[in-house]
């Protein structure tokens, strides 16, 4: 029989997560800051191979709980009992069961757990010890819709029930998970430039007869890479690997540009006389800077970003800083916060969030532990945007404490 040494929570979490999620370029996951601690059972340590395993930790609130794993990726056939609901990646949670120090699996209260999260989840399942798996388990599941993943000594994962996809009402919480694992998430190279007009000009590069990577080069900025990257978050194209497309708002783009330069060369000089200039955009260029607002607006943080700093406007903070607008947000949207601020990595998290999940304010005074995307490019997109007064700063240059995120223009409600 497999032992509580082989096979303890954080083993099956980590060896489910490898079967659920093996490519990290695909989807995303987080798991429970509960795992982040250095031991599991009283007595035992959790291998540090684990924990390098089931990072990033997050705390996220799915139904009335917090499920082990939260993430977002098309499941493997074998997976599911149907075929998918619709053409988006399902919202998918795992509750993990090991042996105890006592040598029990209480399968049948993980599936309880995971049934809970369904009403937030596309899909649930309960992980355990394949001996530990019980008839009785087995039949709960499937009145529950639950599936049973048994996980074997040697990390083998074989599906023994398989759930049907739901459709499932969601949240801030669960929005961030799968605001992260959009083309539109928060990742560690989602914004190669920190300034706009790089991202504008793609869909004029990509509109101009010659090619695009040469007319981008010549015209705007030789990063070809960043600019394409960043103007796919931005949603201004699709980035298939086959071809580039340009979405609705790339079009309006290339319209816009039509309607004010008359062709796409000569709106594609005007970006060439930008070069360098570290004035705001939309002092330089108002009409290409009002565009520009538009365009980041698009963007789903910035509409939380700015509708909490207006927040903590009303609520007398003038001049927010950085640690302050990450606390302000943990408090009203604890998941979204951590994912949108908060560098991925094992230790990062583990310092800023403890097992049950607390944001620790003293590790937001230092500029290492933030998302360079967030704090520095994505910042110095809403200042050229004229959405917020300063400028990003790389997080080797950052000093939390004094980066302010203060709008340009506040409203004030009035009485």
């Amino acid at each position: 029989m497999a032992s509580a040494a082989e096979l303890t929570e954080p083993h099956v979490l980590a060896h489910t997560k490898r079967r659920l999620f093996p490519d990290a370029d695909e989807g995303y996951v987080v798991t429970d800051t509960q795992f982040s601690s250095d031991r599991w059972l009283a007595t035992r340590a959790i291998d540090p191979d684990v924990q390098e395993t089931l990072s990033p930790f997050n705390h996220v609130r799915v139904g009335s709980g917090y499920p082990d794993l939260v993430g977002v990726r098309i499941l493997d056939d074998d997976l599911l009992a149907v075929d998918r609901l619709g053409d988006e990646p399902p919202l998918v949670v795992v509750e993990a069961k090991g042996y105890t120090d006592r040598g029990s699996v209480d399968v049948e209260r993980g599936v309880v757990q995971a049934y809970d999260r369904l009403h937030e989840a596309n899909a649930a399942y309960v992980a355990a010890p394949t001996r530990a798996v019980s008839q009785s388990a087995r039949t709960l599941a499937r009145e529950l819709n639950v599936g049973v993943l048994g996980v074997g000594t040697g990390g083998t994962v074989e599906p023994i029930e398989v759930p049907r996809l739901v459709g499932n009402r969601t949240t801030t919480e669960t929005n961030a998970i799968r605001f992260q694992a959009s083309a539109q998430g928060v990742a560690n190279k989602s914004f190669g430039l920190n300034h706009p007009k790089n991202y504008l000009a793609y869909p004029l590069a990509v509109h101009h007869p010659a090619g695009t990577r040469e007319i981008l080069a010549e015209f705007v900025v030789r990063a070809v890479d960043d600019a394409r990257k960043g103007a796919a978050f931005l949603n201004l194209v699709d980035d298939d690997p086959d071809r580039v497309r340009l979405t609705s708002l790339g079009k309006e783009v290339v319209r816009f540009g039509l309607r004010e330069c008359g062709s796409v060369d000569d709106a594609l000089r005007q970006f060439d006389a930008w070069k360098r200039s570290r004035k705001r955009f939309v002092d330089v260029a108002p009409k290409w800077g009002a565009l520009t607002r538009r365009v980041v607006y698009e963007y789903p943080a910035t509409k939380l970003l700015v509708e909490e700093v207006q927040r903590m406007h009303e609520d007398g903070i003038a001049e927010p800083t950085l640690p302050q607008v990450v606390e302000y947000l943990h408090e009203l949207h604890p998941s979204f916060a951590i994912e949108l601020f908060v560098r991925g990595d094992e230790e990062v998290r583990s310092r800023v969030l403890n097992a049950d999940g607390e944001l620790q304010y003293e590790a937001l005074r230092d500029g290492s532990v933030f998302h360079s995307p967030t704090v520095f490019q994505l910042k110095a997109m809403l200042y050229h945007a004229g959405i917020l007064t300063s400028r990003g700063s790389e997080p080797s240059n950052l000093e939390p404490a004094t980066d302010t995120w203060k709008l340009r223009e506040s409203v004030v409600q009035r009485e």
